[in-house]
């Protein structure tokens, strides 16, 4: 399934140029890391806690916007449905690319923005373009 998740990423972006951030990496970084093998995408990863220092320090529910200048795609992996208001608000804000991976059978808490289910190949998340 996570191979899929990268593979759908990697079919969003193509050949093209693009910066990536994960938001709430937490200790699982096997997409970021992917995506990283490509020389075309930059990846961040922030979390409120990093875990080491390919971690950038960042609170999503009040956002250096530094941090994100120049994003296309957002990811998250499992974000607590109460941040995820916060993650909409941030690709709003940076007009990028929303990509959310929720725990299996778990409902969105995105008030009014609808997302998009996707399946892809065992993959299954949400997607606001």
């Amino acid at each position: 399934m996570w191979d899929d998740f990268a593979e759908y990423i990697l079919s969003e972006v193509g050949e093209k140029r693009v910066k990536i951030a994960e938001i709430g990496v937490g200790k699982f970084d096997k997409i970021s890391d992917e995506l990283s093998k490509h020389e075309n995408i930059t990846v961040i990863k922030t979390d409120i806690l990093p875990k080491d220092s390919t971690v950038i320090e960042d609170d999503v529910t009040n956002p250096n916007l530094d941090l994100y200048d120049g994003v296309d795609i957002i990811y998250s992996i499992r974000p607590p449905g109460e941040l995820q208001p916060y993650l909409v608000r941030l690709a709003q804000k940076t007009d990028s690319q929303l990509i959310i991976k929720p725990l299996t059978n778990e409902d969105l808490n995105t008030g009014k923005v609808k997302m998009k289910l996707k399946n892809f190949r065992k993959a299954s998340f949400f997607i606001l373009k």
